[in-house]
């Protein structure tokens, strides 16, 4: 059972940093909802959808699968499959056998499917764009500290899939320092990746932060 404290309690906001920090969240993450469901309605597509070609159109064949995509989008092979099936009769997507399991295969994007994705793939810069205004220290504090809650989340199973840096075992801390054992190189904040294709998962229990 929850808890009756709540984040959007305005009376413990006035001495919580904690549960501004949660509302705050809250309200860029419905201003990315907004933007999807724009871009998914220009589209005639379901938001889903619309984050599905975005995603075959950066990502590996390995993670183009549809067991893969329902750990990312932390849904059922199900609804994922329903919406697979739903961009193959569109014409967007298309199955291609996997060369390492015969009983799989690997979803890839066709020409229109591509044109669309490359289109749609540009929704939030509008939050991106504010950003810019910021001083490096200050972004570099603001990645860190989400990538720090991130990792927490991940941690407690709230957020099922992530390629980034604190919870790759190829990842190093110290001292208020980063390293990647397989680049061999240090890294600065700004390089900290949230996204990285050569990432390593760690057990959960694992920490290095």
């Amino acid at each position: 059972m929850h808890s009756s404290v709540s984040s959007f309690d305005i009376t413990r906001q006035h001495y919580s940093v904690e549960s501004k920090i949660v509302a705050s969240l809250e309200r860029i993450s419905e201003a990315f909802r907004v933007l999807l469901w724009n871009e998914s309605k220009e589209n005639a597509l379901s938001p889903i959808q619309i984050q599905i070609l975005i995603f075959l159109l950066f990502h590996s064949e390995e993670q183009s699968k549809v067991s893969y995509l329902a750990r990312e989008f932390n849904m059922t092979k199900a609804t994922i499959s329903d919406s697979v099936k739903l961009l193959l009769q569109k014409g967007l997507i298309q199955k291609i056998d996997d060369r390492t399991d015969t009983r799989s295969y690997v979803i890839g994007l066709t020409p229109e499917g591509r044109n669309i994705a490359t289109k749609s793939a540009g929704f939030a810069f509008s939050i991106e764009k504010p950003l810019h205004s910021l001083s490096d220290q200050q972004k570099e504090t603001i990645l860190v500290g989400l990538l720090k809650l991130i990792q927490e989340l991940h941690r407690a199973g709230i957020i099922t899939m992530q390629r980034m840096c604190f919870t790759c075992s190829h990842y190093r801390a110290h001292e208020g320092t980063h390293f990647c054992t397989l680049l061999q190189s240090s890294l600065a904040t700004h390089e900290l990746r949230v996204d990285c294709p050569e990432h390593t998962e760690l057990p959960k229990e694992s920490s290095k932060t």
